[in-house]
């Protein structure tokens, strides 16, 4: 029986469930394929490159995600508190309340960091880039120093929420922090 035909576009968000399950390096074709539902050759017709582009459209999938949802809104912010605080909605929605691992993050993390350094650190620093640039609008005092301690936080709370087996946890620490930033407002 041929496999189901799925659009690129669905591969690539089942991807991201399979590295985020597996980590880069556990991703087997076999996890792969049972993910996707697509064979061998129409996932090298996707994604010729082999796993390595399949990672990287991952990626690219999660930075237009947290430009359209995070970055923009953060950078564009006519109202700063609300803008703040949708972050913190969009990023609790992202991380499905503390149940869904930073691909990102977890790349950072292994020996994968190396192989897609420049994606890992675009998406960590335009990150505090956009929060600070709304904590400086907001007239916060050391806006880089917050953006930094917020998006540090909210990595911190996703390990400890994997690592209680809590969600609530991520979702206690991103209210204290949103706390921290609007109550840094001036």
């Amino acid at each position: 029986m041929p496999a189901a035909l799925i659009s690129r576009d669905d591969a690539v968000a089942r991807l991201g469930d399979v590295f985020r399950e597996h980590g880069f390096e556990g991703a087997s074709l076999t996890a792969i394929t049972a993910a996707t539902g697509l064979g061998k050759g129409s996932l090298y017709n996707y994604f010729p490159g082999g796993k390595d582009e399949m990672a990287a459209a991952v990626l690219a999938h999660v930075d237009g995600w947290f430009e359209r949802e995070i970055y923009a809104p953060l950078r564009e912010a006519g109202d700063v508190p609300a803008a703040i605080a949708a972050m913190f909605d969009n990023t609790d929605r992202y991380f499905r309340g503390g149940g869904r691992i930073c691909l990102v993050g977890a790349f950072a993390l292994d020996a994968t960091r190396d192989r897609f350094a420049a994606a890992v650190q675009d998406y960590f620093r335009r990150w505090i880039d956009a929060l600070a640039k709304a904590l400086e609008q907001g007239g916060a005092r050391q806006p880089v120093a917050l953006a930094e301690a917020a998006v540090g936080g909210i990595q911190g709370a996703l390990v400890l929420a994997r690592a209680l087996n809590e969600p609530a946890a991520f979702r206690r620490q991103i209210d204290r922090l949103q706390a921290m930033l609007l109550s840094a407002l001036a």
